[in-house]
């Protein structure tokens, strides 16, 4: 058995942390869900930046959208949701099967609106409208001014994926905003089955402190912030608060590992997909470590529902002179500015693009 459907099995769901025009129509992307039992998707600035600029998979949609007068995020986003409908329509069967806790894609909302809850609310729910399908979240980030976001767009009953999430403490704060969201729905008398998930990023956390600490201790503060979380998780799941909801009819929001590919060249790269094996959660897999994991990775070890050693861990960093709350909010602002940074190259791509098929004719 492939260790992708040994992953599936165990109840972790593989999403593809990649879509681009020429995965769609080549028939790669239908091969990963059939071969290696991907069953959703991500998407974000940076990844279409970098399909838009490689080929001409996209060069027939910019001509026909520029020469309907569209431009820069409205161009944008007509291409990305021209590729995750179709990627959405791939999945349905899975969201069927499952009863929506599966086969899912997810859109990013313009990363610059991260520090403006009102205008991520109303971006987030034209977004999902323009979709026009049930299996397309739509990204907001964790931020502190992305909560409010998360809580309103829930009960507004948009999906969400909640992203930017670096530490417990944050991704607890996007739980709360999500339960908050249902709790207000159930009071409403509304429906209180909204999807969402929220997405704790592992892999920025060994690359900010490499060769700041001792060598015993490199490759070891993502995987133990993953298990703290974890922990936090499977709480959460058990509260009485829950169980409550989930007897009303919600639905569960599911903790998702993103930026799972190995940063290191001297370590595996598979070492995160192999860490982070956990029933219940969802695993975002770059393509090349979805393929190096399907050829050479193995399920060991199913991540421990009490963290294991984590905070030994942890305490360790602190001794070695890392402040894992400081570092949190660094990696979650600087991963703020870095979506900006992508996005605005994203619209220059564009920009570039639509100029130059425009001139050829």
């Amino acid at each position: 058995m492939k260790a992708t459907q040994q992953l599936h099995d165990l109840g972790q769901s593989l999403w593809l942390d990649y879509i681009s025009r020429e995965l769609l129509r080549s028939g790669t992307l239908a091969r990963y869900r059939d071969e290696f039992s991907v069953t959703g998707l991500t998407s974000n600035p940076t990844i279409f930046d970098e399909a838009i600029r490689k080929g001409n998979y996209y060069d027939d949609s910019i001509r026909r959208m520029t020469g309907q007068g569209k431009s820069g995020e409205e161009l944008f986003y007509e291409l990305a949701l021209e590729d995750l409908v179709e990627a959405a329509d791939l999945f349905r069967p899975i969201y069927d099967a499952t009863d929506g806790l599966d086969g899912f894609v997810s859109l990013e909302v313009s990363p610059l609106l991260a520090y403006d809850t009102k205008a991520t609310i109303n971006e987030v729910a034209r977004l999902h409208d323009q979709s026009r399908r049930q299996n397309v979240m739509i990204k907001i980030p964790g931020t502190p001014q992305g909560v409010p976001a998360i809580e309103e767009s829930i009960f507004a009953g948009v999906p969400v994926n909640v992203t930017l999430l670096f530490s417990r403490e944050q991704y607890i704060a996007s739980a709360e905003a999500y339960l908050r969201g249902i709790e207000r729905r159930i009071a409403a008398g509304l429906n209180p089955s909204v999807h969402s998930v929220a997405s704790v990023f592992i892999s920025r956390w060994d690359r900010a402190i490499a060769g700041k600490v001792p060598e015993t201790l490199r490759n070891h503060l993502g995987i133990a912030i993953a298990r703290r979380t974890y922990k936090s998780y499977r709480d959460l799941l058990e509260s009485s608060r829950w169980q409550q909801l989930a007897k009303s009819g919600a639905l569960l929001q599911r903790l998702l590992w993103g930026s799972t590919g190995s940063k290191d060249p001297a370590a595996s790269d598979v070492m995160y997909i192999e860490a982070l094996a956990a029933p219940d959660t969802i695993n975002t897999i770059p393509e090349k470590t979805l393929l190096a994991f399907a050829d050479h990775g193995k399920v060991k070890d199913i991540m421990p529902r009490d963290a294991g050693d984590a905070e030994e861990v942890l305490t360790d960093f602190e001794r070695a002179g890392i402040s894992v709350g400081e570092l949190a909010g660094q990696l979650q602002r600087e991963g703020a500015e870095a979506f900006d940074k992508s996005w605005n190259d994203l619209m220059k791509c564009i920009a570039s693009k639509s100029a130059s098929l425009k001139k050829a004719g």
